[in-house]
C-alpha cells in the first residue's frame, strides 16, 4: 500500500480514537503476504482464510500488548505462524497427510483447488512438503519460499540457528528423496 508508514500506524494504533482506522490499514498492508505464508503451511484456501482471520482477531485483541520491540510485520508473522501451527496440531488427524494407503493425495487435491494456480510439479512439491514433520515444514517454507535468514527464523521459532540449519537440511533431503521415488 502506497504511503504506508509504520511509525505513523503505530502512533495511531496507540490512540483509542484512531486505533480502528490504523488497524484497517494494517489489515490492508499485511493480508496478502500473511495469507501466502499461512497458505504454504496449511495448503487449502479455506483453512488459510480462516487462520488469517484468526490472526487478525488475535492481533486486534492484543494490540495494546504490542511493545514495539520488533517490527509490526514480525509480530503479525509470529501470530500467523503460531495460529498455523495450532491449526496443524489440532487437525493432524483430519488434514491430508501423505501415506501409502491414502487415495487422495495433496497434489491432486491442490490441482483440483480453484485457488491453486501452480502446475503439477509445484503441486508435487507441496505434497513432498506436506510429508515433513511440522518443524521441518515450517523451517523449509520460511527459508525456501520466504528466503528468510536463519537468524530471523530463529526469532520466530525460538530455537537455535544450528537446529534450524539441521532441520532445513533434513527437509531438503526428504523432499529430494520424495522426487527421486517419483521418477
Amino acid at each position: 500500500m502506497a504511503g504506508y508508514d509504520e511509525q505513523t500506524i503505530l502512533r495511531k494504533l496507540a490512540a483509542p480514537d484512531t486505533r480502528r482506522e490504523a488497524f484497517t490499514d494494517v489489515v490492508r498492508q499485511y493480508s496478502e503476504p500473511l495469507y501466502w505464508k499461512i497458505r504454504r503451511m496449511v495448503l487449502t484456501h479455506e483453512d488459510a482464510d480462516d487462520i488469517l482471520q484468526n490472526t487478525f482477531i488475535k492481533a486486534w485483541n492484543n494490540i495494546s500488548d504490542f511493545r514495539q520491540q520488533a517490527k509490526l510485520s514480525t509480530w503479525l508473522y509470529r501470530i500467523a505462524i503460531n495460529e498455523s501451527l495450532d491449526f496443524i496440531r489440532k487437525n493432524k488427524n483430519t488434514s491430508f497427510l501423505v501415506n501409502a494407503d491414502e487415495v487422495t493425495s495433496v497434489s491432486s487435491a491442490l490441482l483440483a483447488d480453484a485457488y491453486f494456480d501452480g502446475d503439477y510439479t509445484q503441486a508435487l512439491l507441496q505434497e513432498a512438503i506436506a510429508t515433513l514433520p511440522d518443524v521441518q515444514r515450517m523451517v523449509f517454507n520460511l527459508r525456501y519460499f520466504d528466503e528468510m535468514k536463519y537468524s530471523e527464523i530463529s526469532k520466530f521459532l525460538a530455537t537455535s540457528e544450528g537446529a534450524l540449519k539441521a532441520s532445513y537440511h533434513l527437509a531438503v533431503k526428504k523432499i529430494t528423496d520424495f522426487f527421486r521415488k517419483r521418477d
